[in-house]
């Protein structure tokens, strides 16, 4: 069975154009540690097409976390940019790319049903 993790990758290069990638032209390398393994994904995205594969090489930014991290990144369970300013995932390269990327994970499993758009703070009026 597939972890989230995977099925997002797949889910990804199986779209092969995804329109939240339109100005998004690089390469991000995702190394994910599980104890002493590690697994990587590399995502070459060239104005909304994007090419999904296991290569392990240089690329324009690398983002480094331990697999179960990005289970819940991927999930909606944890927000990447939040982890990244807590240490939990470290990047390096054009943060650009990462900033166009994170567009594609979802937002927290509940957001909908209170009514607000993942990722956006509720308003007081």
């Amino acid at each position: 069975m597939a972890d989230a993790t995977e099925k997002f990758f797949e889910e990804l290069g199986r779209r092969g154009h995804e329109p939240l990638l339109s100005k998004a032209n690089g390469s991000l390398r995702f190394d994910l540690k599980d104890g002493k393994r590690a697994t990587h994904w590399l995502v070459d995205m060239r104005k909304g097409d994007v090419k999904v594969s296991h290569d392990n090489r240089d690329a324009d930014g690398v983002l480094r976390t331990e697999h179960a991290v990005f289970d819940e990144i991927v999930s909606g369970n944890t927000n990447a940019t939040a982890s990244l300013l807590r240490g939990i995932i470290a990047f390096e390269g054009n943060p650009q790319l990462m900033v166009l990327f994170q567009r594609l994970f979802p937002g927290p499993p509940n957001a909908r049903k209170r009514g607000r758009a993942a990722g956006h703070a509720r308003r007081k009026s």
